[in-house]
């Protein structure tokens, strides 16, 4: 059972990737996801893949398309009079209105939580955020580099001492984490509307979501006044805490937070006995005494071998570990194929890629994805269920108002 959500319509007036990225959730989820666009320029994400940043795709634009899947795309200029009436017919038919317009622009447009609300009393509204609902920048924009990498910690925390700029975020890397909570904030929602609570609003800001995900860091920085601790690896507490170098110039990394549980066992696996015995490495007190010393002994070990004979070495070793995988690799992954986590579109035009499924399965089913609309490939279709005769989309199209 995957279509959870079926049922549930989702009027989606946003643009880019955080906030449309939860309306792909909910579509992966079985709701009916209407994605409105203007009917001329669309969502402005639809010409990033186009702009010459990115390598040819073939012709697949998977911004849009890992973002957007499973929508119907509905195109109207909301902000002329025929086309905002359009909108609030659809919103009459919808559980869910979702938007990342910013205040000023809602409040321009008649799209506020009370113009909605006046049209369907029963809707949930949500609004996604760069900085949240309250305060001085409230009504600021935001982009995930901004509002979740720099100005929420992230870039700071996982730049190393003494680097020479800070490590920046790959692509919408905020933003999907971002969009995932929107998608169980909404879920939560409806289930309250459904047990017969008053539909709330929903607020999910960027912001927010890096402090929910710095939260170590955060309440230890307000408890001490101190920064959590940042170690270079050679420095590692615990050793077997740490990413190693392979003879191939590959990493893997160790995850094993019982030090004295997991020792012996991984010095068997890597023909290291000797450092089980070994006064320096004894223990884990031990060793975080040794750390430098001990660092530089697995280093040396770890280096003799290609990851490939590690893969095989420590296949069946007591503790986790990984290998660092590229974004190529992950594509050929054992359990990312096992477990559905790529699954295959199908364009309709003889063109097939692979998405990334969203992390939430149930009953242990596979999506099966659709592929993302073109800007107001829907319009007809949609307004039409609606009831508005040809006679009216013919004087909507003439006036502008709908693709």
């Amino acid at each position: 059972m995957s279509q959870v959500l079926a049922g549930i319509r989702v009027v989606e007036v946003a643009q880019w990737w955080f906030v449309p990225s939860a309306g792909a959730v909910l579509a992966d989820w079985g709701a009916d996801v209407i994605k409105v666009e203007h009917p001329v320029m669309g969502d402005p994400q639809r010409g990033l893949v186009t702009s010459g940043f990115f390598p040819d795709t073939g012709g697949v634009n998977f911004m849009m398309e890992q973002s957007n899947r499973g929508k119907r795309s509905v195109g109207i200029d909301i902000a002329t009079p025929g086309g905002r009436d359009a909108l609030m017919k659809l919103v009459a038919t919808a559980d869910v209105f979702l938007t990342n317009f910013l205040p000023p622009a809602r409040r321009r447009l008649g799209i506020d939580v009370d113009d909605v609300r006046a049209v369907n009393p029963r809707i949930v509204y949500v609004r996604g955020h760069g900085q949240g609902a309250q305060g001085p920048d409230a009504e600021k924009g935001g982009y995930d580099a901004a509002s979740f990498w720099s100005r929420g910690g992230i870039g700071h925390a996982l730049t190393p001492p003494g680097a020479e700029a800070p490590i920046m975020q790959r692509a919408a890397f905020g933003d999907s984490a971002g969009g995932m909570t929107v998608a169980g904030g909404i879920a939560a929602a409806l289930l309250h509307r459904e047990r017969g609570g008053a539909p709330p609003v929903v607020d999910v800001s960027l912001l927010g979501t890096a402090m929910w995900i710095l939260a170590p860091d955060i309440v230890m920085a307000k408890l001490t006044e101190q920064e959590m601790p940042k170690f270079p690896r050679t420095e590692a507490p615990n050793p077997i805490v740490n990413s190693y170098a392979t003879q191939d110039g590959r990493w893997l990394f160790l995850s094993m937070l019982q030090p004295d549980r997991f020792w012996a066992d991984l010095c068997t696996h890597i023909g290291r006995d000797d450092m089980i015995a070994d006064e320096r490495f004894a223990s884990g007190m031990a060793r975080f005494m040794n750390r430098q010393e001990c660092v530089a002994e697995l280093a040396k070990t770890f280096a003799a071998k290609t990851l490939a004979e590690w893969r095989v070495r420590l296949a069946d070793v007591e503790g986790v570990w990984a290998p660092m995988l590229t974004a190529k690799e992950i594509g050929q992954d054992a359990q990312a194929i096992a477990n559905g986590y790529l699954p295959e579109v199908d364009r309709g035009d003889g063109t097939r890629f692979t998405l990334v499924a969203n992390p939430v399965q149930f009953d242990e089913h596979r999506p099966t994805l659709a592929p993302a609309p073109d800007c107001g490939q829907h319009t007809e279709e949609v307004l039409l269920s609606l009831g508005l005769s040809w006679e009216e989309l013919a004087a909507l199209k003439e006036s502008g108002a709908i693709s």
